[in-house]
Protein backbone atom coordinates (compact mmCIF):
# COMPACT_ATOMS: atom_id res chain seq x y z
CA UNK A 1 0.00 0.00 0.00
CA UNK A 2 1.39 3.02 -0.74
CA UNK A 3 0.30 6.99 0.62
CA UNK A 4 1.00 9.84 -1.67
CA UNK A 5 2.34 13.09 -0.49
CA UNK A 6 -0.29 15.38 -1.51
CA UNK A 7 -2.81 12.95 -0.43
CA UNK A 8 -1.43 12.86 3.43
CA UNK A 9 -2.09 16.95 3.40
CA UNK A 10 -5.95 16.53 3.32
CA UNK A 11 -6.24 14.24 6.17
CA UNK A 12 -5.78 14.47 10.07
CA UNK A 13 -2.44 13.16 11.88
CA UNK A 14 -4.73 10.01 13.13
CA UNK A 15 -5.29 9.17 9.86
CA UNK A 16 -2.38 9.46 8.72
CA UNK A 17 -0.56 7.58 11.15
CA UNK A 18 -3.17 4.81 10.42
CA UNK A 19 -2.63 4.49 6.69
CA UNK A 20 1.67 4.93 7.28
CA UNK A 21 0.91 2.08 9.57
CA UNK A 22 -0.84 -0.07 7.23
CA UNK A 23 1.55 0.62 4.44
CA UNK A 24 4.31 -0.55 7.03
CA UNK A 25 2.47 -3.67 8.08
CA UNK A 26 1.52 -4.21 4.32
CA UNK A 27 5.74 -4.09 3.59
CA UNK A 28 6.28 -6.30 6.54
CA UNK A 29 4.39 -8.87 5.46
CA UNK A 30 5.93 -8.83 1.65
CA UNK A 31 8.78 -9.41 3.00
CA UNK A 32 7.91 -12.50 5.05
CA UNK A 33 7.48 -13.59 1.26
CA UNK A 34 10.30 -16.38 1.27
CA UNK A 35 13.72 -15.69 3.52
CA UNK A 36 15.71 -14.10 0.35
CA UNK A 37 12.92 -11.42 0.14
CA UNK A 38 13.44 -11.03 3.42
CA UNK A 39 17.56 -11.23 3.70
CA UNK A 40 17.54 -8.42 0.55
CA UNK A 41 14.92 -5.98 2.41
CA UNK A 42 16.64 -6.08 5.50
CA UNK A 43 20.27 -5.90 4.93
CA UNK A 44 21.84 -3.95 1.86
CA UNK A 45 25.11 -6.08 1.84
CA UNK A 46 23.32 -9.26 0.42
CA UNK A 47 23.76 -9.44 -2.71
CA UNK A 48 21.13 -11.50 -4.62
CA UNK A 49 21.96 -14.13 -7.16
CA UNK A 50 19.67 -15.96 -9.31
CA UNK A 51 20.44 -19.32 -7.23
CA UNK A 52 19.07 -17.24 -4.01
CA UNK A 53 15.38 -17.04 -5.97
CA UNK A 54 15.54 -21.23 -6.22
CA UNK A 55 16.81 -21.68 -2.68
CA UNK A 56 14.39 -19.17 -1.30
CA UNK A 57 10.62 -20.75 -3.13
CA UNK A 58 12.12 -24.11 -2.15
CA UNK A 59 12.30 -23.08 1.74
CA UNK A 60 9.06 -21.13 1.28
CA UNK A 61 7.53 -24.44 0.50
CA UNK A 62 8.82 -25.91 3.45
CA UNK A 63 7.07 -22.89 5.62
CA UNK A 64 4.33 -23.67 3.86
CA UNK A 65 3.97 -27.26 4.87
CA UNK A 66 4.41 -28.18 0.84
CA UNK A 67 7.71 -30.09 1.74
CA UNK A 68 9.11 -31.26 4.92
CA UNK A 69 12.29 -32.35 3.97
CA UNK A 70 14.57 -30.35 1.93
CA UNK A 71 18.57 -30.86 0.63
CA UNK A 72 19.97 -27.98 -0.59
CA UNK A 73 23.35 -29.46 -2.71
CA UNK A 74 25.77 -26.73 -3.46
CA UNK A 75 29.73 -25.92 -4.10
CA UNK A 76 31.23 -24.31 -0.89
CA UNK A 77 30.91 -20.42 -0.68
CA UNK A 78 27.76 -19.81 -2.71
CA UNK A 79 26.04 -18.65 0.32
CA UNK A 80 23.74 -21.24 0.92
CA UNK A 81 24.82 -21.46 4.85
CA UNK A 82 24.04 -17.75 5.19
CA UNK A 83 20.28 -18.31 3.56
CA UNK A 84 19.91 -21.53 4.94
CA UNK A 85 20.84 -21.61 8.46
CA UNK A 86 20.74 -17.63 9.32
CA UNK A 87 18.17 -16.04 7.20
CA UNK A 88 15.90 -18.83 7.39
CA UNK A 89 15.61 -19.70 10.73
CA UNK A 90 15.16 -16.38 11.74
CA UNK A 91 12.23 -16.17 8.64
CA UNK A 92 10.72 -19.20 10.73
CA UNK A 93 10.64 -17.26 13.69
CA UNK A 94 9.29 -14.47 12.29
CA UNK A 95 6.32 -16.65 10.87
CA UNK A 96 6.09 -19.28 13.70
CA UNK A 97 7.35 -17.38 16.93
CA UNK A 98 6.59 -20.25 18.93
CA UNK A 99 8.15 -23.10 17.44
CA UNK A 100 11.65 -24.30 18.26
CA UNK A 101 14.51 -23.96 16.03
CA UNK A 102 17.84 -26.24 16.26
CA UNK A 103 20.65 -25.68 13.77
CA UNK A 104 23.51 -27.98 13.95
CA UNK A 105 26.59 -28.39 11.90
CA UNK A 106 29.83 -30.56 12.06
CA UNK A 107 31.21 -28.06 14.84
CA UNK A 108 30.02 -26.58 18.18
CA UNK A 109 31.55 -23.14 16.90
CA UNK A 110 30.41 -22.92 13.50
CA UNK A 111 26.88 -24.10 15.09
CA UNK A 112 27.27 -21.39 17.95
CA UNK A 113 28.04 -18.64 14.91
CA UNK A 114 24.99 -19.79 12.89
CA UNK A 115 23.11 -19.33 16.31
CA UNK A 116 24.71 -15.71 16.97
CA UNK A 117 23.67 -14.45 13.82
CA UNK A 118 20.41 -15.66 14.05
CA UNK A 119 20.02 -13.86 17.80
CA UNK A 120 21.30 -11.00 15.83
CA UNK A 121 18.91 -10.64 13.50
CA UNK A 122 16.28 -11.28 16.39
CA UNK A 123 17.99 -8.21 18.18
CA UNK A 124 18.17 -5.58 15.23
CA UNK A 125 14.89 -7.01 12.94
CA UNK A 126 12.49 -8.48 14.98
CA UNK A 127 10.31 -5.95 16.53
CA UNK A 128 8.92 -5.24 13.53
CA UNK A 129 7.04 -9.01 13.99
CA UNK A 130 6.63 -8.58 17.45
CA UNK A 131 9.26 -10.99 17.50
CA UNK A 132 11.84 -10.28 20.89
CA UNK A 133 14.33 -11.97 23.12
CA UNK A 134 12.75 -13.48 26.38
CA UNK A 135 14.50 -11.34 29.06
CA UNK A 136 17.10 -13.49 30.79
CA UNK A 137 17.74 -15.54 27.49
CA UNK A 138 21.51 -15.21 28.06
CA UNK A 139 23.11 -18.48 26.47
CA UNK A 140 24.28 -18.17 23.22
CA UNK A 141 24.04 -21.53 22.39
CA UNK A 142 20.13 -22.27 23.66
CA UNK A 143 17.97 -18.73 23.82
CA UNK A 144 14.24 -18.06 23.82
CA UNK A 145 11.97 -15.51 22.31
CA UNK A 146 9.23 -14.43 23.94
CA UNK A 147 6.57 -15.66 22.44
CA UNK A 148 7.52 -19.21 23.59
CA UNK A 149 10.15 -20.00 20.76
CA UNK A 150 13.55 -19.98 20.75
CA UNK A 151 17.10 -21.76 18.82
CA UNK A 152 19.40 -24.10 20.07
CA UNK A 153 22.78 -24.74 18.45
CA UNK A 154 24.81 -27.69 18.64
CA UNK A 155 27.07 -29.61 16.85
CA UNK A 156 25.53 -32.89 14.96
CA UNK A 157 26.08 -36.00 17.70
CA UNK A 158 24.86 -34.37 20.75
CA UNK A 159 22.51 -31.30 22.36
CA UNK A 160 19.02 -32.24 21.68
CA UNK A 161 18.40 -34.03 24.15
CA UNK A 162 14.96 -32.62 25.95
CA UNK A 163 14.54 -30.18 23.49
CA UNK A 164 11.38 -29.99 21.39
CA UNK A 165 12.07 -29.23 17.61
CA UNK A 166 10.18 -27.85 14.75
CA UNK A 167 12.55 -27.02 12.49
CA UNK A 168 16.00 -28.97 12.33
CA UNK A 169 18.81 -27.45 10.02
CA UNK A 170 21.75 -29.26 9.62
CA UNK A 171 24.53 -27.36 8.01
CA UNK A 172 27.40 -29.14 6.62
CA UNK A 173 27.10 -32.27 8.63
CA UNK A 174 30.57 -33.79 7.21
CA UNK A 175 34.32 -31.81 8.58
CA UNK A 176 36.38 -32.43 5.87
CA UNK A 177 37.05 -35.81 3.75
CA UNK A 178 39.10 -37.83 6.30
CA UNK A 179 35.71 -37.10 8.41
CA UNK A 180 32.96 -38.33 5.49
CA UNK A 181 35.50 -40.96 4.64
CA UNK A 182 35.39 -42.75 7.92
CA UNK A 183 32.92 -45.15 7.83
CA UNK A 184 32.53 -45.10 11.58
CA UNK A 185 32.03 -41.29 11.83
CA UNK A 186 29.55 -41.93 8.96
CA UNK A 187 27.36 -44.17 11.22
CA UNK A 188 27.51 -42.23 14.39
CA UNK A 189 26.32 -39.08 12.02
CA UNK A 190 23.42 -41.51 10.75
CA UNK A 191 22.39 -42.93 14.15
CA UNK A 192 22.52 -39.10 15.79
CA UNK A 193 19.99 -38.49 12.63
CA UNK A 194 17.73 -41.49 13.30
CA UNK A 195 18.22 -42.14 17.17
CA UNK A 196 18.17 -38.62 18.31
CA UNK A 197 17.55 -35.93 15.95
CA UNK A 198 14.44 -36.95 14.41
CA UNK A 199 13.01 -37.94 17.81
CA UNK A 200 12.97 -34.39 18.82
CA UNK A 201 10.61 -33.20 15.58
CA UNK A 202 7.49 -32.39 16.62
CA UNK A 203 3.91 -33.69 15.29
CA UNK A 204 2.03 -30.04 15.38
CA UNK A 205 4.79 -28.71 12.72
CA UNK A 206 8.15 -30.06 11.64
CA UNK A 207 10.76 -30.16 8.59
CA UNK A 208 14.41 -31.13 8.46
CA UNK A 209 16.52 -28.79 6.14
CA UNK A 210 19.78 -29.88 5.35
CA UNK A 211 22.65 -28.26 3.27
CA UNK A 212 26.30 -29.51 2.37
CA UNK A 213 29.09 -30.13 -0.25
CA UNK A 214 28.99 -33.69 -1.12
CA UNK A 215 31.80 -35.35 -0.21
CA UNK A 216 31.34 -39.35 0.12
CA UNK A 217 28.23 -41.52 -2.02
CA UNK A 218 27.20 -42.25 1.74
CA UNK A 219 27.38 -38.92 3.33
CA UNK A 220 24.84 -37.91 4.97
CA UNK A 221 22.63 -36.40 1.67
CA UNK A 222 23.47 -39.57 -0.27
CA UNK A 223 22.04 -42.25 3.14
CA UNK A 224 18.92 -40.02 3.34
CA UNK A 225 18.64 -40.14 -0.82
CA UNK A 226 19.38 -43.84 -0.55
CA UNK A 227 16.91 -44.96 2.45
CA UNK A 228 14.48 -42.45 1.76
CA UNK A 229 14.22 -41.39 -1.99
CA UNK A 230 13.70 -37.86 -3.72
CA UNK A 231 10.41 -36.52 -4.67
CA UNK A 232 10.18 -37.19 -8.06
CA UNK A 233 11.37 -40.84 -7.94
CA UNK A 234 8.18 -41.25 -5.19
CA UNK A 235 10.71 -40.59 -2.46
CA UNK A 236 10.57 -37.64 0.30
CA UNK A 237 13.42 -35.37 -0.07
CA UNK A 238 13.33 -32.64 -2.29
CA UNK A 239 16.42 -31.76 -3.58
CA UNK A 240 17.98 -28.32 -4.74
CA UNK A 241 20.70 -29.38 -6.93
CA UNK A 242 23.00 -26.52 -8.01
CA UNK A 243 26.40 -28.19 -9.78
CA UNK A 244 29.20 -25.53 -10.05
CA UNK A 245 28.43 -26.23 -14.02
CA UNK A 246 25.43 -27.18 -15.22
CA UNK A 247 25.30 -30.73 -16.28
CA UNK A 248 22.20 -33.10 -17.80
CA UNK A 249 23.00 -35.99 -16.23
CA UNK A 250 21.33 -34.21 -12.92
CA UNK A 251 18.29 -33.99 -14.45
CA UNK A 252 16.72 -30.65 -15.39
CA UNK A 253 18.84 -27.05 -14.20
CA UNK A 254 16.89 -25.46 -11.55
CA UNK A 255 18.20 -22.20 -13.44
CA UNK A 256 18.02 -23.65 -16.74
CA UNK A 257 20.90 -23.53 -17.69
CA UNK A 258 22.80 -25.46 -20.54
CA UNK A 259 25.76 -27.72 -20.52
CA UNK A 260 28.52 -26.41 -19.03
CA UNK A 261 27.09 -23.03 -17.66
CA UNK A 262 28.56 -21.78 -14.70
CA UNK A 263 26.72 -21.54 -11.24
CA UNK A 264 26.30 -17.55 -10.06
CA UNK A 265 28.37 -16.27 -7.09
CA UNK A 266 27.40 -14.35 -4.93
CA UNK A 267 30.75 -12.39 -5.26
CA UNK A 268 30.57 -11.64 -9.09
CA UNK A 269 28.20 -9.80 -11.04
CA UNK A 270 25.85 -12.61 -12.40
CA UNK A 271 26.47 -10.68 -16.08
CA UNK A 272 29.96 -11.53 -15.94
CA UNK A 273 29.75 -14.81 -16.96
CA UNK A 274 33.27 -14.95 -18.86
CA UNK A 275 34.10 -14.10 -15.20
CA UNK A 276 31.86 -17.06 -13.44
CA UNK A 277 33.84 -19.29 -16.26
CA UNK A 278 36.86 -18.39 -15.15
CA UNK A 279 36.02 -19.34 -11.41
CA UNK A 280 34.98 -22.60 -11.96
CA UNK A 281 37.66 -23.41 -14.50
CA UNK A 282 40.21 -22.48 -12.04
CA UNK A 283 38.51 -24.13 -9.00
CA UNK A 284 38.60 -27.41 -11.76
CA UNK A 285 42.28 -27.19 -12.67
CA UNK A 286 43.57 -26.64 -9.30
CA UNK A 287 41.32 -29.21 -7.45
CA UNK A 288 42.08 -33.26 -7.31
CA UNK A 289 39.32 -35.14 -9.80
CA UNK A 290 37.49 -36.27 -6.36
CA UNK A 291 37.04 -32.97 -5.15
CA UNK A 292 35.93 -31.43 -8.07
CA UNK A 293 33.02 -34.02 -9.13
CA UNK A 294 32.20 -34.38 -5.50
CA UNK A 295 32.36 -30.85 -3.66
CA UNK A 296 31.88 -28.28 -6.67
CA UNK A 297 29.78 -30.65 -8.85
CA UNK A 298 27.26 -32.65 -6.01
CA UNK A 299 28.12 -35.90 -7.80
CA UNK A 300 30.76 -38.09 -5.24
CA UNK A 301 32.03 -41.82 -6.70
CA UNK A 302 33.93 -44.57 -4.84
CA UNK A 303 37.55 -44.42 -4.95
CA UNK A 304 38.00 -47.97 -4.12
CA UNK A 305 38.15 -50.83 -6.76
CA UNK A 306 39.09 -48.33 -9.21
CA UNK A 307 41.43 -49.67 -11.68
CA UNK A 308 44.51 -47.10 -10.90
CA UNK A 309 44.53 -44.40 -8.48
CA UNK A 310 44.29 -41.20 -8.34
CA UNK A 311 47.90 -40.90 -7.15
CA UNK A 312 48.99 -42.37 -10.55
CA UNK A 313 46.74 -40.48 -12.65
CA UNK A 314 48.56 -37.71 -10.93
CA UNK A 315 51.46 -38.11 -11.13
CA UNK A 316 50.86 -39.04 -15.65
CA UNK A 317 50.73 -35.85 -16.02
CA UNK A 318 53.43 -34.06 -17.79
CA UNK A 319 53.71 -31.12 -19.42
CA UNK A 320 57.67 -29.97 -19.75
CA UNK A 321 59.70 -33.53 -21.32
CA UNK A 322 60.62 -32.66 -24.30
CA UNK A 323 59.30 -35.49 -27.23
CA UNK A 324 58.53 -35.68 -30.45
CA UNK A 325 55.58 -36.91 -31.65
CA UNK A 326 55.97 -39.40 -34.27
CA UNK A 327 52.51 -40.03 -35.18
CA UNK A 328 49.28 -38.08 -34.42
CA UNK A 329 45.54 -39.42 -33.95
CA UNK A 330 42.36 -39.56 -32.95
CA UNK A 331 40.66 -41.81 -31.45
CA UNK A 332 36.52 -42.20 -31.01
CA UNK A 333 34.06 -44.45 -28.80
CA UNK A 334 30.87 -43.32 -30.29
CA UNK A 335 27.60 -42.60 -28.14
CA UNK A 336 23.95 -43.99 -28.71
CA UNK A 337 21.60 -41.36 -29.88
CA UNK A 338 23.65 -38.11 -28.29
CA UNK A 339 22.13 -40.01 -24.55
CA UNK A 340 25.86 -41.21 -23.40
CA UNK A 341 29.00 -39.42 -23.51
CA UNK A 342 31.03 -39.97 -26.48
CA UNK A 343 34.31 -40.23 -26.26
CA UNK A 344 36.47 -38.23 -28.30
CA UNK A 345 40.62 -38.10 -27.90
CA UNK A 346 43.61 -37.25 -29.09
CA UNK A 347 47.41 -37.86 -28.40
CA UNK A 348 50.17 -38.92 -30.29
CA UNK A 349 52.92 -41.26 -30.24
CA UNK A 350 56.38 -40.03 -28.64
CA UNK A 351 59.78 -40.64 -29.87
CA UNK A 352 59.94 -42.08 -26.21
CA UNK A 353 57.36 -44.69 -27.22
CA UNK A 354 54.73 -43.35 -24.68
CA UNK A 355 51.35 -42.57 -25.75
CA UNK A 356 50.84 -38.39 -24.70
CA UNK A 357 47.35 -37.58 -24.43
CA UNK A 358 46.84 -34.33 -25.75
CA UNK A 359 43.10 -33.37 -26.22
CA UNK A 360 39.61 -34.99 -24.31
CA UNK A 361 36.73 -33.12 -26.10
CA UNK A 362 33.99 -36.06 -24.90
CA UNK A 363 30.76 -35.15 -24.41
CA UNK A 364 27.38 -36.12 -24.95
CA UNK A 365 26.89 -36.17 -29.01
CA UNK A 366 24.84 -36.95 -31.65
CA UNK A 367 26.36 -39.17 -34.48
CA UNK A 368 26.73 -35.74 -36.54
CA UNK A 369 27.95 -33.90 -33.49
CA UNK A 370 30.50 -36.96 -32.53
CA UNK A 371 32.41 -36.78 -35.87
CA UNK A 372 32.30 -33.12 -36.28
CA UNK A 373 33.97 -32.77 -32.76
CA UNK A 374 36.45 -35.68 -34.26
CA UNK A 375 37.00 -34.21 -37.41
CA UNK A 376 38.08 -30.50 -35.61
CA UNK A 377 40.20 -32.45 -32.90
CA UNK A 378 42.19 -34.26 -35.96
CA UNK A 379 42.60 -30.57 -38.17
CA UNK A 380 43.64 -29.04 -35.34
CA UNK A 381 46.62 -31.48 -34.22
CA UNK A 382 46.96 -32.86 -37.87
CA UNK A 383 46.37 -36.31 -37.13
CA UNK A 384 47.05 -38.63 -39.70
CA UNK A 385 44.62 -41.23 -38.52
CA UNK A 386 40.89 -42.02 -36.66
CA UNK A 387 40.95 -44.86 -34.66
CA UNK A 388 37.11 -46.27 -34.42
CA UNK A 389 35.93 -49.19 -32.13
CA UNK A 390 35.32 -51.58 -34.83
CA UNK A 391 33.16 -53.80 -32.90
CA UNK A 392 30.03 -52.28 -33.81
CA UNK A 393 28.82 -49.75 -36.00
CA UNK A 394 31.59 -49.54 -38.39
CA UNK A 395 29.99 -48.58 -41.37
CA UNK A 396 28.17 -45.81 -39.56
CA UNK A 397 31.30 -44.38 -38.32
CA UNK A 398 32.80 -44.05 -41.58
CA UNK A 399 29.91 -42.74 -42.98
CA UNK A 400 29.47 -40.31 -39.87
CA UNK A 401 33.64 -38.93 -40.15
CA UNK A 402 32.86 -38.49 -44.50
CA UNK A 403 30.24 -36.57 -44.04
CA UNK A 404 31.16 -34.13 -40.84
CA UNK A 405 34.47 -33.99 -43.08
CA UNK A 406 33.20 -33.14 -46.24
CA UNK A 407 30.94 -30.16 -44.50
CA UNK A 408 33.59 -28.44 -42.77
CA UNK A 409 35.27 -27.92 -46.03
CA UNK A 410 31.88 -26.51 -47.26
CA UNK A 411 31.99 -24.42 -45.11
CA UNK A 412 35.61 -23.19 -45.03
CA UNK A 413 36.29 -24.65 -41.71
CA UNK A 414 38.96 -26.92 -43.07
CA UNK A 415 40.36 -25.92 -46.36
CA UNK A 416 39.14 -27.90 -49.41
CA UNK A 417 42.86 -29.60 -50.51
CA UNK A 418 43.12 -31.19 -46.81
CA UNK A 419 43.33 -34.34 -47.27
CA UNK A 420 40.70 -36.62 -44.01
CA UNK A 421 43.19 -38.67 -42.01
CA UNK A 422 42.86 -42.29 -42.34
CA UNK A 423 40.15 -44.20 -40.49
CA UNK A 424 41.67 -46.81 -38.33
CA UNK A 425 39.64 -49.87 -36.71
CA UNK A 426 40.66 -51.09 -33.56
CA UNK A 427 39.43 -53.98 -32.53
CA UNK A 428 39.63 -54.15 -29.13
CA UNK A 429 38.63 -56.99 -26.67
CA UNK A 430 35.03 -56.87 -26.54
CA UNK A 431 34.60 -57.23 -22.17
CA UNK A 432 34.70 -53.49 -20.88
CA UNK A 433 37.39 -54.35 -18.40
CA UNK A 434 39.44 -57.05 -20.34
CA UNK A 435 39.68 -54.23 -22.56
CA UNK A 436 40.68 -51.32 -19.91
CA UNK A 437 43.12 -53.38 -17.51
CA UNK A 438 45.63 -54.13 -20.55
CA UNK A 439 45.60 -49.82 -20.71
CA UNK A 440 45.78 -49.40 -16.90
CA UNK A 441 48.93 -51.90 -17.23
CA UNK A 442 50.21 -49.09 -19.07
CA UNK A 443 50.21 -46.93 -17.31
CA UNK A 444 51.52 -48.49 -14.39
CA UNK A 445 55.08 -49.11 -16.29
CA UNK A 446 54.79 -45.42 -17.57
CA UNK A 447 53.54 -46.39 -21.10
CA UNK A 448 50.84 -43.53 -21.12
CA UNK A 449 51.40 -39.94 -19.85
CA UNK A 450 49.07 -36.79 -20.13
CA UNK A 451 50.30 -33.51 -21.34
CA UNK A 452 48.01 -31.36 -19.19
CA UNK A 453 45.39 -32.15 -16.62
CA UNK A 454 42.20 -34.19 -17.89
CA UNK A 455 40.00 -33.90 -14.34
CA UNK A 456 36.69 -35.94 -16.29
CA UNK A 457 39.05 -38.13 -17.62
CA UNK A 458 40.88 -38.95 -14.68
CA UNK A 459 37.78 -38.90 -12.81
CA UNK A 460 36.50 -41.65 -14.95
CA UNK A 461 39.77 -43.69 -14.35
CA UNK A 462 39.95 -43.31 -10.94
CA UNK A 463 36.27 -44.26 -10.63
CA UNK A 464 34.89 -46.60 -12.32
CA UNK A 465 34.35 -49.93 -11.41
CA UNK A 466 35.18 -53.19 -12.70
CA UNK A 467 31.74 -54.11 -12.02
CA UNK A 468 29.56 -51.06 -13.86
CA UNK A 469 28.07 -52.76 -16.41
CA UNK A 470 28.81 -49.79 -18.43
CA UNK A 471 32.41 -47.99 -18.81
CA UNK A 472 32.29 -44.19 -19.87
CA UNK A 473 32.94 -43.17 -23.03
CA UNK A 474 36.29 -41.27 -21.99
CA UNK A 475 38.35 -44.56 -20.93
CA UNK A 476 36.90 -46.53 -23.51
CA UNK A 477 38.28 -43.78 -26.24
CA UNK A 478 41.59 -43.44 -23.91
CA UNK A 479 41.93 -47.53 -24.30
CA UNK A 480 40.84 -47.53 -28.60
CA UNK A 481 43.82 -44.25 -28.85
CA UNK A 482 46.25 -46.35 -26.86
CA UNK A 483 45.54 -49.87 -28.77
CA UNK A 484 45.89 -47.62 -31.92
CA UNK A 485 49.50 -46.32 -31.33
CA UNK A 486 50.87 -49.54 -29.27
CA UNK A 487 49.14 -52.80 -30.85
CA UNK A 488 51.04 -54.96 -28.60
CA UNK A 489 48.72 -53.37 -25.24
CA UNK A 490 46.25 -55.27 -27.22
CA UNK A 491 47.57 -59.08 -27.21
CA UNK A 492 46.34 -59.39 -23.12
CA UNK A 493 45.04 -58.68 -19.96
CA UNK A 494 46.08 -58.79 -16.35
CA UNK A 495 44.63 -60.60 -13.33
CA UNK A 496 44.80 -57.88 -11.01
CA UNK A 497 45.95 -54.13 -11.91
CA UNK A 498 47.53 -52.53 -9.18
CA UNK A 499 47.51 -49.11 -7.62
CA UNK A 500 50.89 -48.13 -6.56
CA UNK A 501 51.41 -44.88 -5.76
CA UNK A 502 53.73 -43.83 -9.18
CA UNK A 503 54.78 -45.88 -12.18
CA UNK A 504 57.12 -48.24 -11.81
CA UNK A 505 58.97 -47.57 -15.69
CA UNK A 506 60.66 -44.29 -16.43
CA UNK A 507 59.02 -42.71 -12.83
CA UNK A 508 56.56 -39.90 -14.80
CA UNK A 509 57.12 -36.16 -13.94
CA UNK A 510 54.43 -34.99 -11.93
CA UNK A 511 53.12 -31.68 -13.25
CA UNK A 512 51.70 -29.06 -11.16
CA UNK A 513 47.70 -29.05 -11.38
CA UNK A 514 48.25 -25.10 -12.25
CA UNK A 515 49.83 -26.12 -15.22
CA UNK A 516 47.87 -25.95 -18.46
CA UNK A 517 48.63 -28.41 -21.71
CA UNK A 518 51.31 -27.31 -24.12
CA UNK A 519 52.11 -28.36 -27.35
Amino acid sequence: MTVAVDELEHLDDAEVYRQLEAARRAMSADLLADPVTLARGLDRRFRMRPHFAVIGEALAEVGRGEVDRLLVLTPPQVGKSTTVAEWFPFWWLCTFPMDKVAVTAYGDDLALRRGKRIRGYVEEYGDEWDLRMKPGSGAMQDWEVTAGGGVRSVSVGKGLTGFDVNLLIVDDPHKDRADAESEAARNALHDWYSSAALTRLQPDRSAVVAIQTRWHPDDFAGRRLEEEGRIEDGGRWKVVHLPATADPKFGPDPLGRERGEPLPHPKIPTRDVARLRGWWAQKKATSIVRDWHALYQGDPQPAEGALVSEDLLRLLRDTTTPVEPQKIAVAIDPSGGGRDVAGVIGGFLGDDDRVWITDDVSAPMSSAEWSTAACRLAHRTNASVIYVEWNFGRDMCVLAIQTSWEALQRDGEIPKGTLMPAIAPVRAKQGKLLRAEPIAQQMVQDKVRFRGVFTDMEREWSTWQSTDPDSPGRIDASCILVYGLIPDANQGAIAHSPLPKAPNGGGARAASPYTRRVG
